[in-house]
């Protein structure tokens, strides 16, 4: 399955297509584009648009201040122990307001501002950020929740 989103991932961008390989879809093929050209790519691609916050009518974006990791855990009814509490920290990191909602959120925040810092492309911000959502997924699963 083909996934598409905004170019220039962050957070949420980063952190979603690790959930959606890890838990949802193992050969799952994410695309980035210019946010103007996202959903006329994904009906050429037949890719399914997600994180994009100014298109409240797309299933897999934010809605009812949840960010788009959260709302993808809620619609593939996820229960993995330590998900609920990483979606907190990618709540956090993600959600200007948010930060104080969970302490590890400033730390996600920096790494995702240094990867935008050194202007890495999106497949490389996935490759260097899944080994970091993997091993912030291990540390939540054994502070249990």
């Amino acid at each position: 399955m083909k996934w598409i989103t905004r170019q220039h991932a962050k957070v949420d961008r980063v952190a979603c297509p690790w959930l959606i390989r890890r838990f949802i879809d193992a050969d799952a093929e994410f695309l980035f584009a210019p946010e103007n050209e996202v959903l006329k790519i994904a009906e050429r691609e037949e890719a399914v648009p997600f994180d994009m916050p100014r298109n409240p009518e797309l299933k897999f974006t934010h809605h009812s201040g949840l960010c788009t990791f959260e709302v993808l855990i809620r619609e593939f009814n996820l229960k993995e122990p330590g998900l609920t509490r990483l979606a907190k920290i990618v709540h956090a990191a993600d959600l200007s307001g948010e930060e104080h909602k969970a302490p590890e959120a400033a730390g996600l925040k920096a790494v995702a501002e240094g990867f935008h810092a050194l202007n890495l492309t999106d497949k490389e911000r996935l490759a260097y950020g899944y080994p970091i959502y993997e091993a912030l997924y291990a540390w939540c699963r054994k502070q249990g929740k």
